[in-house]
């Protein structure tokens, strides 16, 4: 897979835009004073030729013009290349001449004001006048050139101030990009050191406000994990603990068998090590189904339409066989209850509550499956007449291998924590409540 840089992408991006937008602010700032110089030239042009113009109109009244009158032009080290200008008179007789302008012809038939014309293959700005009488003729002339060179000397002042611009925000950007990813880099680094028993939080301070949503999501997902490990750790140590009882019943009930004497007593030492063997077989198959239903250890199980009372008439001859060998009484009492379910799931949940309620309810007693909707809500429900269980246990006894003090059956203390898993995996809640005849415990199981 390819990868890609952030750093590198952040910073070509931003010096491409500062770039970009020095360039095109240059560019306008260059354009718009080469015209504004433009104009100041031409008006400096204009006010020289007004002036010029009035000084021969003076000098004709006081003395008169008979011919061409040269005027040095002084203190210019090229003047050919600096002021050119003639006056003429209405017969197009040069009057006044500066001494560049001898041996150049400017144009005659030049429009009244500010032209362009062409002398010696280069471009001259020339402004033509005439007097009031339109007797005296105007003409003067100024190089392209010296604009040019001021324009060019202009250009380059922008161009090494802009360097020096871009040269500073290369540095400043480049300094802000390593200093948020130095606090990237020292992140990362104080996740990569940890061992994996290390899943304390990330530290925030010191980073950007910017980073905390995926700091605060590491530490979340840290959480997760320190949930689940110890989650992992209580269950195995639980499992450990309680699988002790079955082996431990195992190996006496092998050792017991080995010095059997009789006949009678060895089938009563197999029996007894066979219950041996069907709990811990049961309390494995407890585990596993717990194990699986942990929402750390597996995707969400996909829901579908279904009917609780098509589950229960599944089951019912089965149930009911089962309750005859505890010598007790079971009826299934079904209405139409549809809600979303994941059928495996709740045939499991639905085996725990009725096993449970026919393993503690004394014979001869009853157990009542029913299932239904109330209240805008289906529901399934399990009831019996067994010792019930009292108030303050009823959050305890979904915990895991929690069992009721006194009780006298041999359990996993599994069977609940199951239904509560299988429960709140379809959003349904369990209510604890009296059984029948007054007495005895119903689970009822209220999905949304």
């Amino acid at each position: 897979m390819k990868t890609w840089s952030l750093r590198r992408t952040l910073l070509a991006v931003l010096l491409g835009l500062t770039l970009a937008l020095w360039v095109g602010s240059a560019a306008i700032v260059y354009v718009e004073a080469r015209r504004e110089s433009q104009e100041l030239f031409d008006q400096s042009l204009i006010e020289t030729g007004h002036l010029l113009l009035s000084l021969v109109e003076k000098d004709a009244r006081q003395h008169g013009l008979t011919g061409p009158i040269d005027v040095p032009l002084r203190g210019h080290p090229n003047p050919h290349q600096y002021l050119l200008f003639k006056v003429r008179d209405a017969q197009q007789r040069v009057l006044y001449r500066n001494d560049a302008a001898s041996d150049i012809a400017l144009s005659r038939s030049a429009p009244d004001g500010l032209s362009w014309t062409s002398i010696a293959g280069q471009r001259w700005r020339l402004f033509s006048l005439w007097d009031p009488q339109r007797s005296l003729q105007l003409l003067v002339a100024e190089p392209t050139s010296h604009r040019d060179d001021i324009s060019r000397g202009f250009f380059y002042r922008i161009a090494l101030f802009g360097l020096l611009l871009v040269a500073l925000a290369t540095i400043a950007i480049w300094w802000s990009i390593h200093r948020v990813f130095r606090v990237l880099q020292a992140s990362a680094d104080e996740v990569s050191a940890r061992t994996p028993d290390e899943l304390a939080d990330v530290r925030l301070a010191g980073a950007p406000a910017e980073l905390h949503p995926l700091l605060l999501e590491i530490n979340r997902l840290f959480g997760r994990v320190r949930q689940s490990r110890d989650n992992e750790q209580r269950f195995t140590a639980d499992a450990a603990h309680e699988l002790r009882t079955p082996l431990a019943a195992i190996k006496t009930n092998l050792q017991v068998l080995q010095r059997a004497r009789s006949a009678d007593e060895r089938e009563e030492f197999i029996a007894a090590l066979g219950a041996s063997v069907e709990r811990a077989t049961r309390l494995v198959n407890q585990l596993l189904a717990l194990a699986q239903l942990d929402p750390q250890s597996q995707a969400e199980t996909g829901l579908a339409p279904g009917d609780l009372a098509h589950l229960l008439a599944q089951q019912a001859a089965q149930w009911q066989a089962l309750a005859a060998s505890y010598r007790l009484s079971l009826s299934v009492n079904m209405a139409p209850a549809p809600c979303a379910l994941h059928a495996d799931s709740l045939q499991m949940l639905l085996r725990n509550l009725v096993e449970n309620a026919l393993r503690y309810t004394p014979a001869p007693g009853s157990v009542v499956v029913s299932c239904g909707v109330e209240n805008g809500r289906s529901y399934v429900r399990v009831a019996d007449t067994g010792p019930g269980i009292a108030e303050e246990w009823h959050e305890r006894v979904f915990e895991r291998f929690v069992r009721l003090g006194g009780a006298q059956l041999p359990g996993s203390g599994l069977g609940l924590s199951i239904v509560r898993r299988i429960a709140e995996r379809h959003g349904a809640h369990i209510v604890l409540g009296e059984g029948l005849q007054g007495r005895g415990l119903a689970v009822t199981v209220m999905f949304p």
